[in-house]
């Protein structure tokens, strides 16, 4: 038995992320999403409100489960005894980052493997900070994150919450 971990900031959790989500759900016996509280990056959204939108998201996934975390990623791994870390791919930056991440956490937890999934055609330009821009200069966000998410991007940006 497997169990992977998928962390993130998810402010908002998008289709993008769902998908890596769906497709590394289908690979591991139990998929953690975890979502980082990231106190340094001030999220939109409160820790409380993204772990919320991210267990909505994936409800429908039997093997994926959503945690909050406040710590370095691989020692979270280790609590949860995840021997796999998943990330998402999107371009060639995100591989420059993620290379730089993927070294500082072998040499932080050497048992813990790295799985890169590329992302979708259809996400490769998508990330929660364009999303972001897009709904608060009243852009259309629908196709990009569930309905339920665009609806609470939506109050947010229009200071409703």
């Amino acid at each position: 038995m497997t169990t992977a971990i998928y962390s993130g900031t998810f402010d908002p959790i998008t289709n993008g992320h769902i998908d890596i989500a769906i497709r590394a759900a289908r690979l591991f016996s139990e998929l953690i999403v975890a979502v980082y509280e990231a106190p340094n990056k001030h999220p939109l959204f409160t820790i409380h409100e993204r772990v919320e939108m991210a267990k909505k998201a994936v409800v429908n996934i039997p093997n994926v489960n959503v945690q909050p975390f406040a710590e370095l990623t691989v020692d979270f791994a280790r609590k949860l005894n995840a021997q796999v870390m998943v990330r998402g791919l999107r371009m060639s930056a995100d591989f420059e980052m993620e290379f730089d991440m993927a070294m500082m956490n072998n040499k932080l937890n050497p048992k813990l493997e790295l799985i890169c999934l590329m992302a979708n055609a259809e996400y490769q330009f998508l990330s929660s900070t364009l999303l972001k821009e897009a709904a608060s200069l009243g852009g259309a966000i629908n196709g990009f994150v569930p309905a339920h998410v665009a609806d609470a991007l939506r109050r947010k940006v229009n200071n409703e919450m």
